[in-house]
């Protein structure tokens, strides 16, 4: 396939480029940048120069593509809403594009936006908050929009994606730690972050494009849970700092954007998933990359 890939020079594009095309496809990333363009040509994608806000320009390319892949969102937390909202657009403009034909879709996610009908780890089949509850579920609620039209999305609800130079949300964690002088857990610490290492999630984004089915959600868990008292002592084994439990009532002057996040048991699994595209996890898990992360590296 020719396929169009935002986010193409993140953290997850960056290895879902070569994923794609060892696998044969001919990609295209999107790069608004000199040193992005750069980076890609030399990965051996093609270069569509542009900006993931730019609706007009995601047209164009979407149009010459057989699937997309929208991998890119800002994850800047104190800009949320909005955030959550241009992705909205941007994925009523991609789903728009592509209606009408048997094209995929393939949009980014949270595990963490799926409400759990049993009170147990979210599946795949759980339905998602609101964006009135969280902002974040705009992208879901696009996502259903353009299923409802008949087109072909595919959901990829994400987990705490790792290797040992990246953590997501883990890394805000360390940089609190570095300000704070001290790594905090909240209460007993027993709340768990699902994880998949980097490699298994874009293997995951390439079945989904190739095989998922329209209107499937699937979830990009290879750990189904980690504690977070676990991940916070191997954070302060790295740091050399001390580690503590902190209230829920201290949380918020701890964590502050993040305090809600902290205390949340998010576990997820990936059953279906696995079975659906044959997918099988491998990657180093997220406590071994911490462990072997340079915490020299501010």
């Amino acid at each position: 396939m020719r396929v169009f890939l935002t986010g193409a020079t993140g953290f997850i594009g960056s290895f879902l480029v070569p994923e794609l095309i060892n696998a044969g496809h001919q990609v295209v990333g999107l790069s608004r940048s000199d040193s992005g363009a750069a980076a890609l040509a030399r990965a051996g994608a093609e270069v569509f120069r542009g900006d993931v806000n730019d609706l007009n320009c995601l047209r164009t390319a979407a149009k010459a593509a057989d699937g997309v892949i929208h991998a890119a969102f800002n994850h800047d937390f104190s800009n949320l809403k909005k955030n959550s909202e241009d992705d909205r657009r941007v994925i009523e403009t991609l789903g728009e594009v592509l209606a009408g034909s048997s094209r995929p879709l393939v949009i980014s996610s949270g595990t963490g936006l799926a409400r759990s009908k049993t009170g147990g780890p979210a599946i795949e089949t759980d339905d998602h908050v609101t964006s009135a509850e969280y902002a974040r579920a705009a992208s879901e609620e696009a996502a259903d929009a353009v299923i409802a039209k008949g087109g072909r999305v595919m959901v990829m609800r994400l987990s705490q994606v790792h290797d040992t130079r990246h953590q997501g949300r883990i890394a805000l964690h360390i940089q609190l730690a570095r300000q704070k002088g001290r790594v905090a857990y909240v209460g007993e610490g027993k709340n768990r972050l699902p994880a998949v290492h980097v490699s298994d999630a874009v293997r995951l984004f390439r079945l989904a494009l190739e095989k998922g089915q329209a209107g499937a959600r699937y979830n990009a868990v290879g750990e189904e849970g980690v504690a977070m008292r676990d991940i916070a002592e191997v954070i302060g084994a790295g740091l050399n700092l001390p580690v503590e439990s902190i209230t829920a009532e201290e949380a918020p002057e701890y964590f502050g954007l993040l305090a809600n996040l902290a205390a949340i048991d998010l576990a997820a699994s990936s059953a279906l998933t696995r079975r659906q595209l044959g997918w099988d996890p491998i990657g180093p898990d997220l406590l071994t990359d911490l462990r072997n992360m340079d915490y020299g590296v501010a």
